[in-house]
């Protein structure tokens, strides 16, 4: 992996950050310098840590972190943006930010807010209109459980009618002992999304040290994503 790669969900709290951290970890043991930009930062208040700092600690203090806004309410960002008053964060701004982090670096990861079609700003503008901008592959995260193929689905779907290319989908976090629709989805998730399955990260792996998050890391992806998995 190389340039710029946008990473976006299928929805919340399907394991953007952790799999952006391991991305940015399988790039690392290539050699290779990392920049993880958060375009909008949500729910989060000013001085707390948060996903890009996450990911640093995973990942390793080399990575370079960048967030252009931070609002403290949980909500899709335009909605956060407006209810505190903050300026929004539109795609030409997220694209700025972006290619001035690839001058400096070999590979940078942008991690969006939510789902792929949340609103960033008043006139609607959503991540894969900064993708768009970007000329960016995107990495999509879903979830592992009941309902997965639909949402993938649909995200992927989204993508393909915008034009934009999908690196694959990553399963954000796979239960140490999945149900029968969790085990049938690993099997079913390339066909519903039409691309292929590019990683599988264990739950739990957010708690990891750093050193063994950095080990591990690049044995959830595949080659698509840098690392070295070959039984997706």
């Amino acid at each position: 992996m190389r340039g710029i790669t946008v990473v976006t969900g299928t929805g919340t709290e399907v394991g953007k950050t952790i799999a952006t951290a391991a991305m940015a970890a399988a790039a690392l043991s290539q050699g290779l310098s990392v920049a993880v930009l958060k375009p909008a930062q949500t729910g989060v208040a000013a001085g707390e840590p948060a996903d890009v700092e996450q990911v640093r600690q995973l990942a390793g203090e080399e990575v370079t972190g960048a967030e252009l806004a931070r609002y403290p309410e949980p909500l899709a960002p335009e909605t956060a943006a407006r209810r505190s008053g903050l300026a929004c964060v539109a795609p030409a701004r997220i694209a700025e930010a972006a290619r001035g982090l690839a001058q400096r670096h070999d590979l940078v990861l942008v991690e969006g807010a939510g789902g792929l079609l949340v609103r960033y700003d008043e006139a609607g503008s959503t991540l894969a209109d900064a993708a768009r901008l970007l000329d960016a592959e995107v990495v999509v995260v879903a979830a592992a459980g009941l309902g997965t193929l639909n949402a993938t689905a649909l995200t992927t779907e989204a993508l393909r009618a915008r034009g934009l290319r999908t690196l694959g989908v990553v399963i954000g976090s796979f239960p140490a002992e999945p149900d029968l629709a969790t085990r049938c989805n690993v099997e079913d998730l390339p066909t519903a999304a039409g691309t292929p399955l590019a990683g599988v990260l264990p739950a739990g792996a957010g708690a990891m040290s750093s050193a063994e998050f950095r080990a591990a890391a690049p044995s959830w992806l595949t080659g698509a994503l840098g690392g070295s998995r070959t039984d997706t």
